[in-house]
């Protein structure tokens, strides 16, 4: 989700888009370091909207200048931003991914104001090539089991996870997609590896 600290004078994503478009360059966004999921999800939105902002890699803690205000903004993984957005040292301005999320309902996904913009950090387990498909089908539904287990599930609701499972092909499909969505945004932003 796209956080803020409350120094800040915005209080949407949409105020935070006119707020950079009438200071391009003066903001810092943050991240975890070139490449990482804050970081093109930031790409994103400026390939989106057109916002310039400078990109402060971290390679040690970003949470402290954050909370300070040395840095403006920073995509955060929900699990990690919603203890200090429920205690109000961080602003939630929007989740990234297409709709709001359960675990902060009343903060709205900045698809609503930025149509299409639609970022998932995930995680799928992967088996070796070659793997028989009655292994692959019993793992899957081990893992569906476990996903959609009531106790479990609402336990990662309220970090913000969002379980979603699928079937190998989904996932197959679903990997191939987000590998030519996000080669647009490396590409755009001329993303280097290091």
């Amino acid at each position: 989700m796209l956080v803020v600290p409350p120094s800040l004078p915005v209080k949407s994503a949409a105020e935070f888009i006119a707020y950079a478009k009438a200071s391009p360059g003066k903001l810092y966004m943050a991240s975890q370091g070139v490449g990482t999921t804050p970081h093109i999800s930031g790409e994103l939105l400026k390939m989106m909207t057109g916002i310039n902002f400078v990109h402060v890699p971290y390679k040690n803690a970003l949470m402290p200048d954050l909370l300070a205000g040395r840095v403006q903004f920073y995509f955060s993984p929900t699990p990690l931003a919603v203890g200090y957005i429920r205690d109000g040292r961080l602003r939630a301005l929007g989740v990234t991914r297409a709709t709001r999320s359960a675990a902060l309902p009343d903060v709205p996904a900045i698809a609503e104001f930025v149509p299409g913009y639609d970022v998932n950090a995930w995680l799928g387990i992967g088996a070796p090539k070659g793997m028989s498909t009655e292994i692959i089908e019993r793992l899957n539904a081990e893992i569906v089991a476990v996903t959609t287990d009531p106790s479990i599930k609402a336990r990662l609701l309220d970090l913000g996870v969002e379980p979603k499972p699928m079937t190998p092909a989904e996932f197959g499909k679903f990997i191939a997609a987000e590998v030519e969505k996000w080669a647009k945004v490396i590409k755009f932003a001329n993303i280097e590896p290091e």
